[in-house]
């Protein structure tokens, strides 16, 4: 039987099947239908002006290393002109985040990008081994969520660019909305699927791989023979999210557009003005100056249940009310430096950059 052929060319050998729509197609259109779908997602939703200066969230896996190097590719194919940088956080996860780091600085040589690394150690005074080490694997995963966001704005605003690109595919994105549906969630149920969000006092974020599939990252990672980072955090397992995953992957394995689809009603979704009128309204963290929707942004909140000891008071209003009881703050404890959104950052804070020679 001869080979089946490109169905896009017509002319090269099929070499792969697209998760997304079924077609098979050959690598180099594949490449070229990859790039265009997000450089359309690009365009179509205004995410980029020339000038702008980008910060990659890189984390050396293969969501964010594929980022970086279709971002690079689109930038110099498409005259975006941006100014691109890598920025990574070492939550301080031993046998993980640290051998992924040595991915991105292979990264930073082969892209040739100037490179900007900010621990939660530094931040924060605390590395997610010893956070773990005190809370246990149960909710691990929400202090470093909380805590990496903020970094993310940090480290950006240190950097001083405009604007922060993220790896989140649609695999994910349809994820989390499957999870604030089953939290019950509405707050973010409203936001989850917004592909660039910015608060008053925070940077610009979006995510051009919002309708990109997770395998097919893969695959153009495994084609393109992209250096990447492959190993699952060692603190994950047990995570919540992992049961909307394991969902999600059997809806896929019935219908592959369910996660598009899952995407599309999320886009749908709208909050009664009633029920957007309960929300809290977003103000300033009183104690660091981030974003926040209390008078303390929950990092804070975290970053003194960890230092008082009492790790689940940032996790539940009684064991905050219980901690509340036991008396003031005391004046001793780390806090969290002062959010500086101008590119000057915090002179309390020294960050290691690397610029390619």
């Amino acid at each position: 039987m001869a080979p089946k052929l490109c169905v896009l060319c017509e002319t090269a050998k099929a070499m792969l099947r697209r998760p997304k729509t079924g077609q098979q197609i050959c690598r180099d259109c594949f490449f070229y239908v990859f790039e265009t779908e997000v450089h359309n997602t690009i365009v179509e939703a205004k995410l980029f002006k020339s000038g702008d200066s980008v910060a990659i969230g890189a984390s050396g896996g293969k969501d964010s290393t594929v980022l970086a190097y279709v971002m690079k590719t689109l930038n110099e194919r498409y005259k975006y002109g941006l100014e691109l940088f890598l920025l990574s956080i070492d939550e301080g996860i031993t046998g993980y985040r640290d051998d992924s780091l040595e991915t991105v600085k292979r990264n930073q040589q082969q892209y040739d990008m100037p490179l900007k690394i900010l621990s939660y150690d530094e931040l924060y005074g605390w590395t997610m081994d010893a956070i773990v080490a005190q809370v246990g694997r149960k909710n691990n995963c929400t202090f470093c969520g909380v805590f990496r966001r903020q970094a993310l704005d940090r480290g950006a605003a240190m950097l001083g660019v405009d604007h922060i690109v993220t790896g989140h595919n649609a695999d994910d994105i349809a994820e989390t909305i499957l999870m604030n549906i089953m939290r019950g969630d509405i707050a973010r149920l409203g936001r989850c699927t917004a592909i660039c969000t910015q608060g008053e006092d925070t940077i610009k974020r979006s995510k051009p791989f919002k309708y990109a599939y997770e395998k097919e990252i893969v695959m153009y990672a495994y084609f393109k023979k992209l250096d990447y980072f492959s190993t699952e955090c060692i603190y994950s397992p047990d995570a919540y999210r992992g049961h909307a995953r394991a969902f999600l992957k059997d809806l896929e394995a019935a219908r592959p557009s369910a996660i598009i689809d899952i995407i599309h009603s999320g886009e749908a979704f709208e909050v009664k003005e009633e029920v957007k009128a309960t929300q809290h309204v977003q103000q300033t963290c009183q104690r660091c100056g981030y974003m926040s929707s209390n008078p303390l942004c929950k990092a804070c909140t975290l970053l003194e249940g960890l230092e008082r000891g009492s790790a689940e008071s940032g996790l539940t209003e009684r064991a905050r009310k219980k901690l509340e009881a036991e008396g003031p703050t005391p004046e001793n404890i780390r806090t969290i430096p002062f959010f500086n959104k101008t590119p000057s950052g915090n002179p309390g804070l020294s960050i290691a950059v690397e610029i390619p020679a």
